[in-house]
């Protein structure tokens, strides 16, 4: 793609927040980065403009068949500098999930070169608070005014930055998760290893109950047997069994988490036999109960990793590691926000300096 992307700089900059003192992907920044496509030009008109609302028609077919595709990753302020975790591989995501969405598939140099010259422009609104970092959230919708049931002919690209504190708050405190029995998140051959918007409507419903219940989170079973762990509301699973980490296996349902990733070459780095495998749920209850699951964590990109201090199991509430941070958590969490903010040495190329990528 050698289009050039026009810039129209805001006459109007907001105040930038307390991040501390504002819920997770609520405020958003002054610019906002834009890129059309239609089926005669492909992608084109790629922009970015003041961050503003913007017409849509009403028959729009992601309104009316949900046609929408998204990707979440966080930009650091390290000593002034902007750093990204493994963007590229973002959006090699993306565009799996647009393959599986009949949707077309973007230019991955040319996105990521997007990006940094959007945060080029928004460097500014990268805080440095400890936890802090702006959410980065490019997505991809179908907008063509159609009530036909088919693909798209058009659509369009945007990527939105936000200002955050940590997903749970400062501290890396435990979480409670509820397993849930009755709905079920995906199955094998579904969109379940797409990052599609409706999986995450889809899960309300469950979410909502386990809230109403006291717990923070849903844990999610297979969708034909019921019977076998898959992921969190908003995370990749992790287990400590043995001494061993041990986490489902990807199997077309699970979405396949950048962090998850990244942990299992970290853990590894560190030493520890790392285990993916079809988990069944009275297995984790066993491990619970007679202590060779010691620790049990979530990793996400929004909240990096949410060590797991109680999880109700068919009706029956488990304390892990006395609802306290394992130890195995703790250094997987230091290490990877080390590596995050470059206070510890990056040995795969993970972290990407846009000050000196942008062209």
């Amino acid at each position: 793609m050698t289009q050039q992307i026009q810039i129209t700089k805001s006459q109007n900059l907001k105040e930038k927040p307390e991040v501390a003192g504002i819920p997770f992907g609520s405020y958003f920044t002054d610019h906002m980065f834009l890129m059309d496509y239609s089926a005669e030009m492909g992608w084109h008109d790629a922009r970015i403009v003041p961050y503003a609302p913007f017409e849509i028609s009403p028959s729009s077919q992601v309104l009316h068949y949900g046609q929408s595709v998204f990707e979440g990753l966080k930009a650091y302020n390290v000593d002034g500098e902007v750093i990204l975790f493994r963007p590229d591989e973002n959006f090699k995501r993306l565009n799996r999930s647009l393959e599986r969405m009949s949707m077309p598939k973007v230019d991955e140099e040319f996105a990521l070169d997007a990006l940094y010259e959007l945060l080029k422009i928004e460097h500014d609104w990268v805080p440095d608070g400890e936890g802090q970092s702006l959410y980065v959230r490019p997505f991809v919708f179908a907008n063509e005014p159609y009530l036909g049931v088919r693909p798209a002919k058009s659509y369009r690209m945007m990527i939105v930055l936000s200002p955050v504190a940590g997903y749970y708050g400062a501290q890396l405190n435990p979480t409670s998760i509820y397993v849930e029995d009755d709905y079920v998140r995906a199955v094998r051959g579904g969109v379940g290893e797409a990052k599609f918007a409706g999986n995450y409507a889809s899960s309300y419903a469950a979410q909502q109950k386990a809230n109403d219940l006291g717990y923070e989170q849903v844990l999610w079973l297979d969708g034909v047997h019921q019977e076998y762990i898959e992921e969190v509301g908003s995370m990749n699973i992790f287990f400590v069994r043995d001494g061993e980490l041990i986490t489902p296996q990807l199997n077309g349902s699970i979405l396949p988490g950048i962090t998850r990733k990244s942990l299992i070459t970290l853990a590894e780095d560190l030493g520890y036999t790392v285990r993916e495998e079809r988990i069944h749920i009275s297995d984790v209850e066993k491990g619970i109960k007679d202590g060779s699951i010691s620790e049990v964590f979530g990793a996400g990109t929004a909240a990096v990793v949410a060590p797991v201090g109680i999880m109700n199991i068919h009706g029956t509430d488990y304390r892990v590691n006395n609802n306290e941070i394992g130890k195995v958590t703790q250094e997987l969490y230091d290490n990877l926000t080390g590596i995050q903010t470059k206070k510890q040495e990056d040995k795969h190329g993970w972290v990407y300096d846009v000050t000196a990528t942008v062209k």
